[in-house]
């Protein structure tokens, strides 16, 4: 009968909840699922209805089952983006200037949706990101430093509310991960560097909180401006220290 109902099967109804907390960043690259029977119980389903589901999924990329048990959500809405510029990042270092004028543009507008679009449970978990961040200007620990930010813009990612925003923006501070780290190591040399980053954080934070979102777009946007420039100074530090070390080395040879 050509005006006969489609009733869609439960397990795509289940597939396609699950794939919408994936898109939304409820469920995060690396989150593992629920045990199968809690799960199956918080959707008012059969557990085989929940196996068929997760089997559609898993066909799609989108979550794999791990030995030792356990279903995971892969990275795969990043890693088609996330690999290639991977790889040519270390070949090309232009592209690092790149990356930074287009994440200064991501991040602006994050901060500025983020301000207007932010529920009471986003702010909350962008000041928890926030109060961890500020603990690692206190401990010195780089690695720490860098995961805690990243942690922060992705948190105003998530806020801004766009699930492309959210999504680039992982892929993106994936991609510059070593870049940060980079960069925090080479301003453990810079006066006063700390003070400047931490104000810098606080401003974004705050004008987020505040729901400004002109406000917040500028500081986003101030932040990276500074973050461009330390780096740029960290590549010319890295360029000097390799020079320099050429030429110890060559008089040592011809010694």
């Amino acid at each position: 009968m050509p005006n006969r109902l489609q009733v869609p099967r439960i397990s795509d109804a289940v597939a396609s909840t699950l794939e919408r907390r994936i898109l939304e960043g409820s469920l995060k690259p690396g989150d593992r699922l629920p045990p199968e029977r809690e799960l199956a119980t918080e959707l008012g389903v059969s557990r085989p209805s929940l196996r068929e589901a997760i089997q559609k999924l898993a066909s799609r990329g989108m979550v794999q089952s791990r030995q030792g048990g356990g279903t995971y959500v892969t990275a795969a809405l990043e890693k088609s983006f996330f690999d290639p510029w991977q790889d040519m990042m270390g070949s090309y270092p232009n592209l690092r200037e790149d990356m930074l004028e287009f994440r200064r543009m991501l991040e602006g507008q994050a901060a500025e949706w983020a301000a207007e679009r932010a529920t009471d449970a986003d702010l909350q978990r962008l000041s928890q990101a926030f109060k961890t961040l500020q603990t690692t200007f206190e401990t010195h620990d780089t690695e720490k430093r860098s995961d805690a930010d990243i942690a922060f813009h992705q948190a105003i990612g998530d806020a801004s509310h766009n699930v492309l925003i959210g999504h680039l923006s992982a892929a993106l501070l994936r991609l510059m991960h070593d870049n940060i780290r980079l960069n925090l190591g080479e301003l453990k040399s810079v006066p006063a560097a700390d003070n400047l980053l931490l104000s810098q954080h606080t401003a974004i934070h705050n004008a987020i909180v505040e729901h400004r979102p002109q406000a917040a777009r500028a500081a986003a946007e101030t932040h990276i401006d500074f973050v461009r420039e330390t780096l740029a100074h960290s590549l010319r530090s890295v360029a000097r220290r390799e020079t320099a070390e050429r030429r110890l080395n060559t008089d040592f040879s011809t010694s």
